[in-house]
Formats: C-alpha cells, sequence, structure tokens
C-alpha cells in the first residue's frame, strides 16, 4: 500500500508560541519534526511520543454527522504548542498526518496502520490526533501489524458511544463502526478482545449497540455511575485492564465531555462528562507503563468556542506524556 501519497510532512508553522520565554519552556520549543518521507522514526529517548494527525471527514460524513473533523488535528497542534513542559527528558515528535481528501476512508485508514506500525516497531508511543473516530480501525491495524497475538491487547475508549454499529450492507465503514470492525478482527484473527469502554450514555447508543456490547463482552462504565460519584469504581475498572494486559491502547472521543467544555465536536452529549472526571483515570493508565498508543477523536474546530474542546484535547495530551510511567498517586495514603 502506498502510504506516501496520503501523507503530509509535519508543517513547522503549527509551532508557534512566546519567545520571551526560557528555552526549552514550552512544546512549541521542545518539539522535533519527522518527515517520514525522507527520514526513518528512531526512537531518542527512553520514552519517545510522536504526534500523528488523521485528516479526515469521511468516516462521519457516512453518517451524515456534523463535518468539519479534517481540520482538528491543526487546532489542536496550535493549542499544544503553547504549553509548558515541566519534566526534563521528555520526547515528542511530530510525525505529520495522514490525508483523506477523495472519499476513499478505507485506504486512508491502512496508510495510517502503516505509519502507526513504524513508529511502534521503533518503540516510539503514537498519540493520533483526528479526525473522526473511524481513525480507531485504521489505528488498531497498524497495533496488530506490530505486535504478535500472544501480546494481550486491552482497549480504553473514553466515550459516550460503543462505536460497534454493524457493517452497511456495502461493507463500508464509518466513525461508528470502528469498534465493532476491531471486536470483528479479533474473531478472526483468535486474538483475545478486551474492550473497555468509559463515559457510556443510554441516550447516545442504540438498543443493538448495547446487545452488540453483550455479545463481545464489552465491559462499561456508564456516564451516569461517574455524575453520581462512583470514582473508586472506575480506579478498579482501570486497574483490572493494566493487571490483564501486556499492552493498552487508548482512545479518548472528544464528544464523551459535556459541551460546556467541549462544543467543538461532532456530536454534542449535553450530559457529558467534566476532563476532571476523566482526567484521574488517563493519569492512572498512563502511570502503569503499559500504554503503547493513544488516539484523540472527533474534534471539529468549526463548532468550538474560544478553542475551549482545542485546548482541553492539548491539555489531555499534556497529561499524557507528563505522567507516563509515574508513579500512581490515585489513593490517599489513610
Amino acid at each position: 500500500m502506498n502510504w506516501e501519497s496520503r501523507y503530509l510532512p509535519p508543517d513547522p508553522k503549527m509551532w508557534q508560541g512566546r519567545s520571551d520565554v526560557p528555552t526549552d519552556s514550552c512544546v512549541h520549543q521542545h518539539i522535533r519534526l519527522l518527515n517520514l518521507l525522507t527520514q526513518a522514526p528512531e526512537k531518542t529517548a527512553e520514552v519517545t511520543f510522536a504526534i500523528l494527525g488523521f485528516k479526515c471527514d469521511e468516516g462521519i460524513q457516512r453518517e451524515l454527522g456534523r463535518t468539519g473533523a479534517f481540520e482538528g488535528p491543526t487546532a489542536i497542534r496550535q493549542r499544544l504548542a503553547k504549553l509548558p513542559i515541566q519534566k526534563p527528558g521528555i520526547c515528542c515528535i511530530d510525525a505529520g498526518n495522514i490525508i483523506c481528501t477523495d472519499h476513499d476512508l478505507e485506504t486512508s485508514q491502512q496508510a495510517l496502520a502503516t505509519v502507526v506500525s513504524m513508529l511502534l516497531k521503533e518503540n516510539i508511543r503514537p498519540i493520533v490526533i483526528g479526525g473522526g473516530h473511524e481513525m480507531a480501525w485504521g489505528h488498531y491495524q497498524g497495533i496488530a501489524y506490530a505486535f504478535p497475538p500472544h501480546q494481550r491487547l486491552g482497549i480504553i475508549n473514553f466515550d459516550a458511544h460503543f462505536d460497534m454499529h454493524l457493517m452497511h450492507p456495502s461493507h463500508r465503514g464509518s466513525a461508528s463502526t470502528a469498534f465493532y470492525q476491531i471486536a470483528e478482527a479479533h474473531h478472526v484473527e483468535q486474538r483475545h478482545l478486551d474492550y473497555n469502554c468509559i463515559g457510556i450514555q443510554h441516550a447516545g447508543n442504540i438498543r443493538q449497540s448495547f446487545d452488540t456490547a453483550k455479545k463481545y463482552n464489552v465491559k462499561y462504565i456508564l456516564a451516569d455511575e461517574l455524575h453520581q460519584g462512583l470514582q473508586e469504581k472506575c480506579f478498579d475498572f482501570i486497574d483490572r485492564v493494566i493487571d490483564e494486559n501486556n499492552i493498552i491502547y487508548t482512545s479518548l472521543s472528544l464528544d464523551v465531555f459535556s459541551p460546556a467544555f467541549a462544543p467543538g465536536v461532532s456530536s454534542i452529549q449535553p450530559l457529558g462528562l467534566s476532563p476532571w472526571q476523566v482526567i484521574p483515570l488517563l493519569r492512572q493508565a498512563a502511570s502503569s507503563g503499559k500504554i503503547i498508543s493513544y488516539d484523540l477523536a472527533e474534534h471539529v474546530p468549526r463548532y468550538d468556542i474560544d478553542h475551549r474542546t482545542a485546548k482541553l484535547a492539548a491539555i489531555l495530551i499534556y497529561e499524557i506524556i507528563h505522567h507516563h510511567h509515574e508513579p500512581p498517586t490515585r489513593r490517599p495514603i489513610v
């Protein structure tokens, strides 16, 4: 597959910020650019992250949803550039973008899979930013290329939706079929499926999606449970995923949040979560050291207010890179 035809090298103009701060204080001063057309990925530090954009609207367009996520990676990079770097030794590169401009979603997903696999084989942790949640299918395929079936993979998806709609009769995928496609691939390849969702809403999923989730033994935490203060249940939920798997893929759909915090998404969720219901759980998972890949999906800048959603996405990336491998501090000593 010719991934190069769907690849855009990183743009240095994305990484602008104040010039009056000390050297290496902010992300825009710290990040390295990697053009995969001319340079092979190479791990340069104990933990190396790679920002990889997935500029695509096709998965949302196929569902007649709110489009504009094509511009999500640009908006997120611009907000991330201005954030501080608090710890020495963090290595973060911008590996460019995979694009979809011709409605051929499947070829762009394959290109994403190829690049994700290239990074993972060098022990570089991708942070894929989008773009619709159809990216998850391409992202997962890259993980499957890089890791053999005997490696137990746990998936944590912070999302209001299961994204397990059955495939259209034409066999075309979309933003809402990605994790069904992943589940089916597990079945075909005889991999153990451990798919876990946090933030699921009854009003955001048709009844058949709950039936499909049950069929594949999907474990989930409802948004209702977080709103009702069952935080300890959520910590135990994350602990189980960490304990029972060798590697973890974590996905964050920005529509898991209330529009007060994330108005710029494809599917607004009035009963969505607050960032402080998600961040402690993300820190807990990141600190395990088992997460090999992340993505953030569904940012639509044209509907954003005061760049709230892009800023929140940038802060979530900040949390990921600062808490990876840190000892857990989630429970107070009593």
